[in-house]
């Protein structure tokens, strides 16, 4: 007796459709139940979990021998997602449920013994498969992932289910489950109860705070150098707070990613304030690309459209630094593994902090540096030269005085720095917008040579600074995008030489670290 369902799996950050099928033959034999179509360790284990939810629900097993085809059959199948399908194709076969609307639904969900049904992950890029497949009537996942399939489904109605009976229940046309209501209103307002530590609680540091609004409004990449104690890490953790709302489109798509690697908060389905990431520098290149024989998204992934922050930065693993240099420069990643390559989104902020020395006080007029000259040049030799090129903002953070500490903080807030940054952030994207690009840090050579015109005062200063930094034509480029954002966020249409002056004084380290 044949019935099938629809389910979902992910590749790379997209789902694509499965199709479960189950034959039952009566046989005088002892029930046998074989799954084909490149099923994993945890697939192939789902045959006994399924067992015993039908137990536990007072379900029967269908009696004889079972063949169930998850297709496409040349694709491998991961996690335990097909329980649900599964145990519903199972209790169809022995006619206890409506095969039409079975076969009209995709179905996601894990089972636990007792027949109650656990959250997976990815149903979020699931639900926007099964909007997009046209086909789809239903979709039935688990209570907890109901509001993120919900934001994303569109006007296919979304059936949260607590355990296998109401799922059955559902089928069977018994109702008492509705559908799941959860608009992106709904979801936002959920997400913006998370709350992100303020810029007005951090005590001087008032340029590397300034260096920082800059990069923020332009989305361009920064570098603090400076002791320990000197604010670093406080300051990048308080980033996310002045960068501008996301889109709707950016939100999605950050969930998406999210949703596939099961961080989604509780009760959060869509994230809304952008990403900070800031994994230990024991990571492996990896983790921070993405892994696995199927590649999974990795860190900078996750931080897409936010801010991965990378402190202790020499103390990473060369060869890790420098898998950065391709999503730096593209906005993504692609791995490329024996199950194929895989393009992964990776938009992001960088912000990466480090000391000076291995001691961390060279340079420091209260504290003596214990390094000499070969171990500092030993120090800073771990960052390249084209890795530091790439970061547009370099600032030098020095400890802070007595009196400066005993003093009660007085900066801005941060939500008065995110209306300046939104605001040029708005300049951006009206000058920018019909070109692909929406912020100046993405510029290419064509907008850099029409919206970044100098005139011959600026251009002899201009010269005369590569010259005397020894810049490479990337870096000249990272200015000439780091003053036009200072020229946005004063409203001026034109970069004068003073914008000029401040964007060149944030490639001082060039010359003078390394």
């Amino acid at each position: 007796m044949l019935a099938k369902a629809y389910s979902a799996a992910i590749i790379g950050v997209d789902a694509y459709t499965v199709e479960i099928e189950i034959n039952s033959t009566e046989s005088g034999e002892q029930n046998f139940v074989s799954i084909v179509g490149l099923p994993d360790a945890a697939v192939k284990e789902s045959k006994e979990r399924v067992r015993s939810a039908l137990q536990s629900s007072g379900l029967m097993h269908p009696y004889g021998i079972v063949v169930i085809n998850l297709a496409p059959a040349d694709i491998k199948k991961e996690g335990a997602g097909f329980d649900l399908p599964i145990a519903l194709l199972m209790t169809a076969v022995t006619g206890k449920i409506n095969r039409t609307m079975l076969s009209e639904s995709m179905i996601a969900g894990e089972l636990a013994l007792d027949g109650s049904v656990r959250p997976v992950k990815g149903v979020l890029p699931m639900a926007v498969h099964a909007k997009n497949m046209g086909r789809i009537k239903n979709i039935i996942v688990p209570t907890a992932n109901a509001a993120e399939a919900a934001i994303a489904a569109g006007n296919i109605p979304v059936y949260p289910v607590d355990n296998l009976r109401d799922a059955v229940a559902l089928l069977s046309g018994k109702g008492g489950i509705f559908p799941f209501q959860k608009t992106l209103e709904e979801a936002t307002d959920a997400s913006e109860k998370l709350s992100i530590p303020d810029f007005a609680e951090v005590k001087g540091q008032a340029c590397a705070k300034r260096a920082l609004m800059i990069a923020a409004a332009g989305a361009h990449n920064v570098m603090m150098i400076g002791p320990p104690g000197t604010g670093k890490s406080m300051l990048a953790r308080r980033v996310p707070g002045i960068l501008p709302p996301m889109h709707i489109d950016e939100a999605l798509e950050t969930s998406r990613i999210h949703s596939i690697m099961g961080i989604l908060p509780l009760g959060i389905p869509l994230v809304t304030h952008r990403p900070f990431r800031a994994p230990h520098h024991t990571i492996s290149d990896a983790g921070l690309l993405g892994g696995q024989s199927i590649p999974t998204p990795g860190e900078i992934s996750l931080s897409h459209n936010g801010v991965l922050f990378l402190d202790e930065l020499p103390e990473f693993k060369r060869n890790v630094l420098e898998v950065l240099r391709q999503p730096l420069e593209s906005g993504s990643v692609t791995v490329s593994r024996a199950a194929g390559s895989f393009t992964f989104p990776a938009r992001f902020m960088l912000i990466a902090a480090m000391n000076p020395c291995p001691c961390g006080h060279y340079g420091n007029m209260q504290r003596v540096c214990r390094c000499n000259p070969p171990q500092i040049q030993r120090y800073r030799s771990k960052i390249s030269g084209p890795l530091l090129d790439r970061i547009d903002i370099h600032v030098e953070m020095s400890p802070l005085g007595d009196e400066e500490l005993l003093s009660i903080p007085k900066g801005e807030k941060s939500c008065e720095i995110r209306k300046k940054v939104s605001t040029a952030r708005k300049i951006q994207e009206e000058r920018l917008g019909s070109k692909g690009v929406y912020c100046n840090s993405q510029m290419q050579a064509a907008e850099l040579q029409h919206f970044c015109e100098l005139d011959s005062q600026s251009r002899n200063f201009l010269k005369h600074s590569i010259r005397e930094l020894q810049l490479s034509a990337r870096a000249y480029d990272r200015i000439l995008r780091v003053a036009r954002t200072i020229a946005d966020l004063e409203g001026a249409e034109r970069i004068s030489q003073e914008f000029l002056c401040e964007a060149v004084q944030y490639r001082g380290l060039d010359k003078k670290l390394w």
